[in-house]
């Protein structure tokens, strides 16, 4: 047996940079970093395999050339045990490492719901799995019509890409809600969501519910509630991902409200020498402490690094989960951060809303120019930014960084207004004309008067 003075389970979003953390702070100590496919996908990057990559190999995560620059010892293995008496892991592979702190990322599997004939052909799950991957694009070169079953990102972006693949294809994507998008972004949002996906032959069935996948061996076609029938020699399950917590429940760690491995905010489980971050971990809401169920990529990497650091001492809080999202549909961003105005109301806030629009260059003729919708989202009471949404131009997939970053220091709308950004003809709007500030000017000027 051998021995190690950290072991990680998982080399994904967060196994990678919980392993990396810990090398940082703690360069004395010896890491195992252990995964149980020897491919390991970008998570994000999974719908993007089939109509821009164009191979699941183009789209892994580097964890030998990782571990060779930080020192770390790599096993391709299953993790079938934890021993925490005897503070030992057992593989598949029959060999057993002990371990002085343990750091769970073991990730999420994605939701399989219980709908009639889900076990036929041709169905597929998005599993972070590259051999898997391929299986999905040979099916996706012999079809010629595919329902993606869920309405969320994973859903957009697939049916986006699976268009891109073949342009002959017929995509259909089925969602409950009345809108694609709506846990993350306000109605006029999702609207020019739709839109983008409408515009490239799209089909949508909202306010729809699958009941059945049909066909004798294969997929041949989805029943819906409303007595619809959809073609389908391919399906496409994006409804989301739960906890993947096996490892954790046979050794008898305590689970939290969302299912995942009960963490405080330090990361660490109910052993004092296990942490958990990622998928896996439970989670809890940064505005109000409820449970949240996001399951980000930024998220697992937050907590690892968390997690990573925390092993020997602690260093690091959990402050909640924001909630940060962007993607890109019909050549245009998306992005949010926060509560959505519609989600305020959950939250029994009354708020103040601000939103500006213009090209995202001065003069507007420079290279790159392209129209940017940003809308920010006020607490009434406190004045202080709970959400923000964009639209339009890349540069939104990082100025909502800077969003999720006022929202986190509870920044006011006046602060925001008068914050000092740096502009270039080439890279911005005009300091004049700078979307965000004017968003919070616009918000200022309704607080202002409602307090004047």
């Amino acid at each position: 047996m051998k021995q190690y003075d950290i072991i990680v389970v998982g080399s994904s979003a967060a196994g990678v940079p919980a392993a990396t953390t810990a090398r940082k702070y703690y360069p004395e100590k010896s890491i195992l970093l252990v995964r149980d496919v020897e491919f390991v996908p970008i998570p994000c990057g999974i719908p993007y395999i089939y109509g821009t990559v164009n191979d699941p190999m183009k789209n892994l995560i580097p964890v030998t050339k990782i571990a060779g620059g930080n020192k770390l010892d790599l096993e391709v293995a299953k993790v079938t045990s934890i021993n925490r008496e005897a503070k030992t892991i057992g593989t598949d592979k029959g060999e057993t490492f002990g371990y002085d702190r343990l750091v769970l990322a073991t990730g999420s599997k994605p939701i399989v719901p219980p709908i009639k004939g889900v076990d036929k052909g041709h169905v597929y799950a998005i599993k972070k799995n590259a051999i898997y991957l391929k299986e999905i694009q040979e099916q996706l070169d012999q079809s010629k019509s595919v329902v993606v079953i869920g309405g969320g990102f994973i859903g957009a972006e697939m049916a986006e890409e699976c268009k891109k693949h073949n342009p002959e294809l017929e995509v259909t994507v089925v969602e409950m809600q009345d809108h694609l998008l709506k846990l993350v972004y306000d109605e006029e949002f999702c609207l020019l969501a739709e839109e983008a996906l409408i515009s490239q032959g799209i089909k949508l069935a909202l306010n729809e519910q699958v009941i059945e996948i049909a066909g004798k061996d294969n997929v041949d076609s989805v029943k819906l509630a409303s007595g619809k029938s959809l073609p389908a020699d391919m399906v496409i399950l994006g409804i989301g991902a739960v906890p993947n917590t096996e490892l954790a429940v046979s050794a008898g760690l305590e689970l939290g409200e969302t299912k995942g491995i009960k963490v405080d905010k330090y990361q660490r489980t109910c052993d004092p020498n296990i942490l958990a971050c990622g998928d896996c971990a439970d989670k809890f809401s940064f505005f109000n402490h409820k449970p949240s169920y996001s399951k980000l990529a930024s998220i697992a990497t937050m907590e690892a690094r968390i997690a990573g650091i925390n092993l020997f001492h602690t260093r690091r809080m959990n402050q909640g989960v924001v909630g940060c999202f962007s993607t890109s549909l019909g050549g245009h961003a998306f992005a949010a951060a926060g509560i959505t105005e519609a989600g305020a109301k959950d939250h029994c806030c009354d708020v103040v809303v601000g939103t500006a629009a213009g090209i995202n260059r001065h003069p507007g003729l420079m290279p790159g120019g392209d129209d940017l919708k940003v809308k920010l989202i006020f607490e009434k009471a406190s004045q202080r930014i709970i959400g923000g949404e964009l639209y339009g131009a890349y540069s939104a997939g990082e100025l909502i960084n800077a969003i999720s970053a006022f929202i986190s220091k509870g920044m006011t709308a006046e602060e925001i207004a008068t914050f000092q950004a740096g502009t270039h003809p080439a890279l911005t709007a005009s300091p004049i004309a700078y979307q965000l500030v004017n968003a919070a000017e616009m918000a200022e000027m309704q607080l202002y008067n409602l307090h004047s």
